[in-house]
């Protein structure tokens, strides 16, 4: 048969399939009805025979009909309902141009792409970082083979760019933040010239975008996340947030963060992450040296970037008291009675800490020799819950200093400072960090093998092969180090231990909330994670689909779609409508506050 003759078949089928009023595919964001009649040209859109052709010599607005631009964040695990949004791609959703409609989003982390809801012509923007960009590469080779344009983004293609291009097949790579550069890469892939490399920089924080709530499912998701600031000033081994976002904090107009809380309340959110690298951005510490040093024009940026913080919590204090609020933050908050009242106050019920260590020889192994060890570290976390501020404790196993006692000494130091939830992680070198760095030098002479990959690409073999632990401990092997902080999971998440901490919670149902919600965490993270019989992980699974269930119930909040949002002096349009309540008449993708 000829190309010709295979096409004109091709179409003929795809005609009889689109006269039965057959979908050419379901939205992954919600139910059929769930946003009204603007959204059914996404639910049903144009019939397949209008879809699977875009030739660049037609004209701009039919090539615009006939595609759709899809955000993937890719995922091994889907478990059908997530604990918290992932906030990338509701923001890239607001950042994508008018002109080419509503993007279809998918979160594996709930169910897995459907290959044949990709079509020719269609752009496909994929978000990776090291720990799913295996998967994140599969469904770009996927996307591509399908004739997709396919555009990676995140930190993982940030600091690979040419592995996302060679090994995902990508199209192009968007390296830092994509809230103003996503918009361009949409433009060239239309015109058919997409460029490899699409620098988003670090942007200030006047252009980070609210996100595009209304495009997602309230059903799927327990908590909401929204971000106020990005950056870290800290320079600890084992992240690389600070050589990625930087160390200067980027802080969001809190204007803009209160109008998105609000519209995610309406939808029936009360409870939502602030999603920050930081949330203690500015220490005593350092405006006492600022002030020592003499440095004026320090004291004066410190000093602004912490009021900043204290107007957002005193406008988070007057939402409705329903709503709690979780955050991260280093340990030297503790030291700030003042900044952790006005969490309390604004209903920062919560925060990730990280402790690392347990001792002065851990904690310089990390570059983290300023936080507490010992009695004066259980005072300090105390510290937290005396003020009303409940502490996720993150704990790092296979350190260089550790040894077996150190197991058994972590999790009594957790449980004796009163940390109400904990998480337990092996040494893991992340692309981008020093620990990474000084490791792949290590590695450059003689490296380790695993398969056709060497170590040092550890998140390129696959995990059924994949070594839980890549860097030799002098003491311990890996499976004793695996096996030490499985245990250590155990211990802590016990039901009478957890029944024990769940006193903190004022009512019952809360309290059940609280037993569901801390069996799902050690069910999600160390049953899923650190377990290598995968007869155990696929029990682990199943555990957690039906936990994530119940939790989600308990978490369910009546919908506040008549709740008042404050009346702001600026005077700003974004003000009157927001990114994340629909596309605003404007003749760009997206509106930001002015720097002044």
């Amino acid at each position: 048969m000829s190309k010709i003759a295979q096409i004109r078949s091709s179409l003929v089928c795809k005609i009889a399939a689109s006269a039965h009023g057959k979908p050419r595919h379901r939205s992954r964001c919600g139910s059929k009805f769930r946003h009204g009649p603007g959204r059914l040209r996404r639910l049903y859109p144009r019939p397949l025979y209008l879809t699977h052709f875009t030739p660049l010599s037609w004209p701009k607005s039919e090539r615009l009909n006939r595609l759709s631009v899809h955000l993937v964040n890719p995922s091994d695990n889907s478990f059908g309902t997530a604990v918290i949004t992932p906030r990338w791609l509701f923001v890239l959703a607001a950042a994508t141009p008018h002109d080419v409609g509503d993007p279809i989003l998918v979160d594996e982390s709930l169910e897995q792409i459907v290959p044949e809801s990709i079509h020719a012509g269609d752009i496909v923007g994929i978000s990776v970082h090291t720990g799913n960009a295996l998967r994140g590469y599969q469904v770009g080779r996927m996307a591509r083979g399908r004739g997709a344009w396919v555009v990676y983004g995140g930190i993982h293609a940030t600091l690979f760019p040419e592995e996302a291009l060679e090994r995902g097949e990508g199209h192009a790579v968007v390296k830092g933040d994509g809230d103003v550069v996503w918009a361009k890469a949409v433009a060239d892939c239309l015109a058919g010239k997409p460029e490899r490399i699409y620098e988003g920089g670090r942007i200030e924080g006047s252009q980070f975008l609210a996100a595009r709530w209304d495009l997602m499912d309230p059903a799927r998701y327990m908590w909401a996340s929204v971000q106020t600031i990005r950056g870290c000033p800290k320079h600890c081994s084992f992240c690389s947030v600070w050589r990625t976002d930087g160390q200067k904090p980027r802080q969001r107009k809190f204007q803009s963060v209160i109008d998105e809380i609000v519209a995610l309340r309406r939808l029936g959110f009360r409870f939502i992450a602030l999603a920050d690298d930081n949330f203690y951005p500015v220490t005593l510490t350092d405006l006492r040296l600022a002030r020592e040093q003499g440095n004026t024009a320090k004291v004066e940026e410190l000093t602004a970037i912490r009021n900043e913080r204290f107007q957002l919590m005193e406008e988070l204090a007057k939402l409705p008291k329903d709503m709690v609020f979780f955050t991260q933050m280093t340990m030297e908050a503790g030291e700030d009675g003042s900044y952790l009242d006005a969490m309390r106050k604004a209903n920062i019920k919560g925060a990730l800490v990280g402790v690392e260590a347990v001792t002065p020889e851990g904690l310089k192994a990390v570059f983290k020799d300023w936080n507490y060890s010992g009695e004066a570290l259980a005072k300090q976390l105390q510290t937290f819950k005396k003020h009303g501020v409940h502490v996720l404790g993150s704990f790092i196993f296979g350190l260089p200093t550790d040894r077996p006692a150190t197991f058994d000494a972590t999790v009594a130091m957790a449980m004796k400072a009163g940390v109400t939830f904990a998480q337990f992680v092996m040494m893991t070198p992340f692309p981008g960090t020093v620990d990474f760095n000084r490791w792949e030098k290590e590695q450059s002479i003689h490296p380790t093998m695993v398969g056709n990959e060497p170590i040092t690409r550890y998140w390129m073999i696959p995990t059924e092969v994949r070594p839980k632990m890549f860097t030799p401990h002098p003491t311990m092997s890996s499976d004793e180090i695996r096996e030490r902080t499985q245990k250590v999971w155990d211990k802590f998440y016990t039901w009478s231990a957890i029944w024990e901490r769940s006193a903190c919670t004022p009512t019952l149902r809360a309290r059940l909330g609280f037993i569901f919600l801390s069996k799902l965490y050690r069910q999600m993270y160390a049953g899923t994670g650190i377990s290598t019989d995968s007869a155990r992980r696929k029990k682990s699974k199943r555990w957690a689909k039906w936990t994530a269930k119940q939790c989600k119930k308990l978490f369910e909040a009546r919908p506040m779609p008549e709740l008042a949002g404050p009346v702001w002096e600026l005077g700003i349009p974004a003000l009157a409508q927001p990114a994340f309540e629909g596309a605003p008449n404007a003749a760009g993708p997206f509106v930001v506050f002015p720097k002044n």
